[in-house]
């Protein structure tokens, strides 16, 4: 049990220093930064489709009723669609209104405590379920926050608050983490409703987020996104084989 709290806080600690990924673009060209940046969403894209079927969806199915998790995995989805919606938590490229960025923050927030909750209940699944989960959260985690911090300063935030108060958020992972683990060992069940219903959430981040801009690069960068995206899908399948 002590380990896999070790372990709960290593990932969590980790994903939340990803909230200081905005210090990095203070020394980077905008152009070379919208480049990276389109790679990284697309291997993202490709992490989440993939880690979603090939370990979530699949580790699911071994403890569950088909049913149960197909169920589960909509609501996943359907939650993820109506957070997004309403609290708009990822990147909005129209964002003109300076209280816009405060929105976004308390968005971000909900989400970083959400994926400490994930990051938790797979652990409890299993360490190599937990290990895949983790690498898929902070695989998308990178571009978002890229996103989001530049959505916040776009909306008036200055680059040295923005940077705060995204690391801010960054850390709610810990709490959900701990928070996880807690309701983890006393309902130790929790953990294998809570694999489709990430799943769903991981589905709908690619599929509505992450590969609608890939679609709004130009006709080079999109081939080259599609190999990324494809280098992503492949790397969770490799990993899906080296651990069974």
């Amino acid at each position: 049990m002590s380990e896999i709290l070790v372990w709960i806080l290593i990932i969590t600690l980790l994903n939340s220093l990803l909230g200081l990924v905005g210090i990095f673009s203070l020394w980077i060209r905008e152009k070379t930064l919208k480049k990276v940046l389109v790679m990284l969403v697309a291997f993202s894209a490709g992490t989440l489709f993939s880690g979603a079927l090939f370990h979530l969806l699949a580790e699911s199915l071994d403890a569950l009723d088909s049913m149960a998790v197909f169920i589960i995995f909509t609501i996943g989805f359907l939650v993820f669609f109506i957070i997004e919606e309403y609290l708009h938590w990822h990147h909005c490229r129209e964002c003109d209104i300076h209280s816009y960025s405060y929105l976004m923050i308390v968005g971000d927030c909900i989400h970083n405590f959400i994926d400490g909750l994930i990051i938790a209940g797979s652990f409890f699944a299993s360490i190599p379920i937990g290990l895949v989960t983790s690498i898929i959260i902070i695989g998308h985690e990178l571009p978002q926050e890229l996103g989001i911090f530049g959505v916040i300063v776009h909306g008036g935030i200055k680059k040295k608050k923005a940077i705060f108060y995204s690391f801010l958020a960054q850390t709610l992972s810990v709490v959900g983490g701990v928070i996880g683990f807690l309701l983890a060992s006393e309902i130790a069940p929790f953990s294998k409703y809570l694999l489709p219903f990430a799943a769903g959430g991981f589905i709908y981040i690619a599929a509505a987020d992450l590969i609608p801009e890939i679609h709004k690069s130009g006709k080079t960068e999109r081939i080259v996104s599609f190999v990324w995206l494809v280098i992503g899908i492949a790397f969770m399948i490799g990993i899906k084989v080296i651990f069974e």
